[in-house]
């Protein structure tokens, strides 16, 4: 019995690129040249700061927060977008870092936990979840912070339904969505 081909075999070959950090690979016969790493220099405000990275530019950033940079507040949860373990501010909105590549903050500004307090002072957002006991075991926690804040920012007194409705991608498992959104709505009263 013949083997069925499904089109030609690939044999690649690496080719000297000019650009840094590039791999660019031809396939025989050669057709075209693609390029397999997208490293390159990525630019955007992390925490206030002005951060410059060499990095794969598809690489998610929650990764690149944890592991280059140190910065383990934003937790990894389903990897898929859909709890908010892993929830960053993106120009003022919440997002969630599993889901969005380096690419995608180039030129932005982008808010961990870590760069919520300022000078050593917890945000007054931070202070209202401490007073509530809006958390548990903690690990949605920054998650749950951030994602508030960024409500806040875009919506400084929202009703207890809208907090719930912004609040619902965020999950806890340990319970503590009443607290939270006590929290929320201490600090949106603080701060009118």
């Amino acid at each position: 019995m013949k083997k069925q081909s499904h089109g030609p075999e690939w044999h690649f070959r690496a080719i000297p690129s000019k650009v840094p950090g590039w791999l660019a690979v031809t396939a025989k016969p050669p057709t075209s040249a693609y390029v397999c790493s997208m490293r390159r220099t990525i630019s955007f405000t992390l925490n206030g700061k002005p951060t410059h990275l060499e990095a794969d530019d598809e690489r998610m950033l929650l990764w690149v927060l944890r592991y280059d940079l140190g910065l383990t507040g934003t937790k990894y949860g389903c990897g898929q977008g859909l709890c908010g373990a892993c929830t960053v501010v993106v120009e003022n909105e919440a997002v969630r870092a599993c889901a969005t590549t380096l690419r995608d903050v180039a030129g932005k500004s982008v808010l961990t936990i870590e760069g919520l307090e300022q000078a050593g002072k917890l945000h007054p957002l931070q202070q209202a979840f401490l007073r509530h006991n809006a958390f548990q075991c903690g690990y949605c926690t920054p998650g749950m912070i951030l994602s508030a804040y960024a409500l806040l920012r875009n919506m400084p007194q929202p009703t207890e339904e809208q907090i719930r409705e912004h609040m619902d991608d965020n999950l806890c498992r340990c319970g503590s969505h009443t607290r939270v959104v006590e929290a929320i709505q201490e600090a949106a009263k603080e701060r009118a």
